[in-house]
């Protein structure tokens, strides 16, 4: 509906039900009513639409490298699912396919692609009610940065909300709490932050869910309050069965989170005495 508002034309062909049905658009106003065509035994839906150069003052050229971006989200995103893609524009034509069998452990090997991981395995966890699909997949890397993507519903919440809120309450807890009953956490050392434990973490947030409220028209924040409770009942049971079943893992992890602690530790440290000569100094 978004597309035929701002296109100076829409055509539609649905097959389904045993037939191909068509309607035609202009400024997003129908020419005519849904017309019943010949007979079709498989199904689908082709959108055919000029984008309206009044609209879209800048330009209506299509950029390959962002749809192709978005279409390989999408085959990570659904696991199995195959995207062809095409640019048959003159001088330009280009063909890609995608279909990615792992789904987001893919999604996380490709994000990974030129970083070093401090475990090879990709942790991978996944659970289904009525009210929600849940999939989560993570690795850490030797890199200091934090690539953290969550979707709702195939749809990349760059806000974050109430999914993303959850992966990191549980993420944090479980651990401080493997840290500490494994021995590895130093007594003097108060416990790891939010920003210690996810440093060098790429993981991948995937929540499918009936009736996602999304906070703002761009859906760029998950509202629905209850995926919290769950998304966090996964990482707290999941993530503590894998560092149990991957001590070498575990190990490995642990340390990462501790290094981030002792740097940001010894930034503070640093800060405070910074501080302390400009006041004296004053």
């Amino acid at each position: 509906s978004v597309v035929n508002a701002l296109a100076t034309r829409l055509e539609v062909e649905v097959v389904r039900d045993g037939f191909h049905w068509s309607q035609q658009f202009e400024g997003g106003k129908p020419l005519g009513k849904l017309a019943k065509g010949k007979p079709g035994k498989r199904t689908g839906t082709t959108i055919t639409y000029w984008a309206d150069p009044v609209i879209f003052a800048e330009t209506t050229e299509y950029d390959f490298k962002m749809v192709v971006n978005r279409m390989r989200e999408t085959a990570f995103l659904n696991k199995g699912l195959i995207i062809a893609f095409a640019d048959q524009r003159e001088g330009r034509e280009q063909q890609v396919e995608y279909q990615y069998k792992g789904g987001i452990i893919d999604f996380v090997k490709h994000l990974n692609a030129s970083r070093e991981p401090i475990h090879r395995q990709i942790a991978y966890f996944e659970d289904a009610t009525d009210d929600a699909e849940i999939a989560v997949a993570m690795q850490w890397t030797s890199s200091y940065r934090e690539t953290v993507l969550s979707f709702a519903n195939n749809i990349n919440t760059h806000e974050g909300g109430s999914h993303l809120s959850g992966f990191r309450a549980g993420l944090t807890r479980t651990l401080n709490a493997y840290a500490n009953t494994s021995g590895l956490m130093k007594k003097d050392m108060k416990g790891l932050t939010g920003d210690d434990v996810r440093e060098g973490l790429t993981a991948i947030i995937a929540v499918k869910i009936p009736e996602p409220q999304f906070e703002g028209q761009t859906k760029t924040k998950l509202g629905n309050t209850e995926v919290k409770g769950q998304v966090e009942a996964l990482v707290n049971t999941h993530l503590a069965e894998y560092l149990q079943e991957h001590p070498k893992e575990a190990k490995g992890i642990i340390n990462k989170c501790i290094a981030a602690a002792q740097g940001r530790e010894a930034a503070r440290k640093a800060r405070d005495l910074t501080r302390r000569k400009s006041a004296l100094d004053s």
